[in-house]
């Protein structure tokens, strides 16, 4: 206690801890930080290390999955510049067929035409003829009635008749085409 008595009676300075104290607190950090050298710090480093590989490994993921995305991208830019040039190659055969159709059907069409203008004409010149033998026939039909009335003989006898009729309707004919 001497020591206990003399620390007492000296004035004690704040800032130096009495070396009881100091040797005690020495001793225990000592012990503390041999246990924690011992057994924390192995499991401290082991798990440090397992999360470094970790994230080392994960970086290493991380690059192979963005350099296969960099390749699939690669893969879809070719195949959409691919699938681009062959609408466009389609788009370009759709239009020279579209335009090979157009004037496939022009064509047809102007044939058809042709066909039904000629018909036409064939069937205006038919009709022509037909109408002009009917007239003919009532006109020849009629000069011959007429011509018995004024004579005051029949005229039935058929060939002479028509030849009759033949002959004023030639002259008719003859004195229109002179008149045009």
């Amino acid at each position: 206690m001497n020591l206990l008595v003399l620390a007492a009676e000296e004035p004690q300075n704040p800032l130096v801890p009495p070396i009881p104290e100091l040797v005690i607190g020495l001793l225990a950090f000592v012990i503390v930080f041999g246990f924690l050298a011992k057994k924390l710090l192995p499991n401290i480093n082991k798990v440090l290390e397992e999360r470094r590989e970790a994230i080392e490994g994960g970086i290493e993921k991380a690059e192979s999955a963005q350099t296969e995305a960099q390749s699939v991208l690669e893969q879809y830019k070719a195949q959409l510049a691919e699938a681009r040039h062959e609408a466009a190659r389609l788009r370009q055969e759709a239009l020279e067929q579209g335009t090979a159709l157009k004037e496939e059907l022009r064509a047809e069409g102007q044939r058809q035409r042709e066909e039904i203008i000629a018909a036409g004409h064939a069937q205006i010149a038919a009709d022509r003829k037909a109408a002009s033998q009917a007239l003919r026939q009532d006109v020849g039909k009629l000069a011959t009635d007429l011509a018995g009335k004024l004579v005051g003989e029949s005229l039935e006898d058929h060939a002479r008749q028509s030849r009759t009729i033949d002959r004023f309707l030639s002259e008719l004919e003859e004195k229109a085409e002179a008149a045009r």
